[in-house]
């Protein structure tokens, strides 16, 4: 290939000194941590097996070296670029042939970027006859469409699952699914995380006063459910009407939350609208103070003003996804980090044993 028909991306992947930041974002705080000799004979085992291979796309590789750094092993180098038109091009630049690769890459924005970057690099992994290729996506991209909820729309869930296994990959490894059942759309195992242990940590060390836990809508009643038993704390839920894509409207609050410090809980935060009008209803009911937290801080559109305008004390997010640099410098955003977690189950998978523990 020639060099004039492409250009490099600023966001590589290799192992070279100076190609990528080591440092994790502003306010990130670690919510799992090597503890004690046995992870640390864990890691120093991993770090032996030639055929243990961690790689990462662009869209998120601050968390891909932060997973390298609690598993203890080395990102794998490889070489992005792009043709002037934007056609992704990509290279291994070490041997995978029967190697166990775990490939790190959220579908962030930009989706189809990241998606199509993730499918190229999971072909040149099969190509390159890599022994297993586990793909580890923090977030899932394209999930809120998972059923026909009206007439001639499609199941895009469905389709990258089938997208992700035609292009080799062998299991798969997710956080915080917006529907559980998107599990059931992959033909190769899949390994459903929450980063629900992290934000109950966070949460049980704040010990907030008369705390209630909040569910924005129907669909999120099981999610918060779990999270209040956790926390050992009544359960609300608010009854969401949506009258389009990005637009709610929010009619009533079920359960007392009068005087009580509220929890809004989420799987994914986008434009905030559902977030601030969930705030104004919970107060207008009597709250005290209103937090929030979510496992994917997409915060698209309008999203990081709302929040900076609102009356939420604190929205609290894991680093699934880069927070967008004028989310940075919001006060009120605060960023759990789910490396451990994350490298916690690729040991666990890599090594043939249980990740249910990772639940808890």
């Amino acid at each position: 290939m020639n060099k004039q028909d492409t250009t490099a991306v600023t966001s590589p992947i290799s192992g070279q000194a100076g190609e990528t930041e080591t440092t994790s974002q502003p306010g990130t705080s670690q919510g799992f941590t090597a503890k004690g000799s046995q992870e640390k004979k864990r890691s120093g085992k991993l770090s032996e097996d030639k055929r243990f291979k961690i790689f990462s796309g662009s869209a998120n590789v601050a968390l891909s070296e932060e997973i390298c750094r609690f598993v203890g092993v080395p990102l794998g180098e490889t070489r992005l670029q792009r043709f002037s038109d934007g056609e992704v091009h990509f290279q291994l630049l070490e041997n995978v042939r029967g190697a166990d690769v775990f490939l790190v890459q959220p579908t962030c924005f930009p989706v189809d970027q990241h998606l199509v970057e993730l499918l190229i690099m999971m072909d040149a992994l099969k190509r390159a006859s890599a022994g297993r290729i586990t793909v580890v996506i923090p977030y899932y991209g394209y999930a809120r469409q998972d059923r026909k909820d009206r007439p001639r729309v499609a199941i895009t869930s469905k389709l990258v699952a089938d997208l992700l296994t035609t292009a080799g990959a062998n299991r798969a490894l997710l956080v915080d699914l917006h529907a559980a059942q998107i599990q059931g759309f992959f033909n190769i195992p899949v390994d459903h995380l929450f980063a629900s242990p992290v934000l109950v940590s966070y949460f049980r060390d704040l010990n907030l006063p008369n705390l209630t836990v909040v569910s924005p809508d129907a669909g999120g009643v099981e999610r918060a459910r779990f999270f209040a038993k956790k926390l050992d704390v009544p359960l609300a839920i608010v009854d969401k009407r949506r009258t389009d894509i990005n637009v709610t409207e929010v009619m009533n609050v079920i359960g007392d939350v009068r005087g009580r410090t509220c929890l809004i809980l989420d799987d994914i935060i986008d434009t905030a609208g559902t977030l601030v009008k969930t705030v104004d209803a919970l107060l207008a009911q009597g709250a005290g103070k209103v937090y929030a937290c979510a496992s994917h801080p997409v915060l698209s559109g309008p999203a990081v003003e709302r929040i900076a305008a609102s009356r939420l004390e604190q929205l609290v997010v894991t680093n699934s996804i880069p927070l967008r640099e004028e989310a940075l410098g919001v006060s009120k955003i605060k960023v759990l980090s789910i490396a451990g977690l994350l490298g916690r189950a690729i040991e666990s998978i890599h090594m043939e044993t249980s990740v249910s523990t990772l639940f808890n």
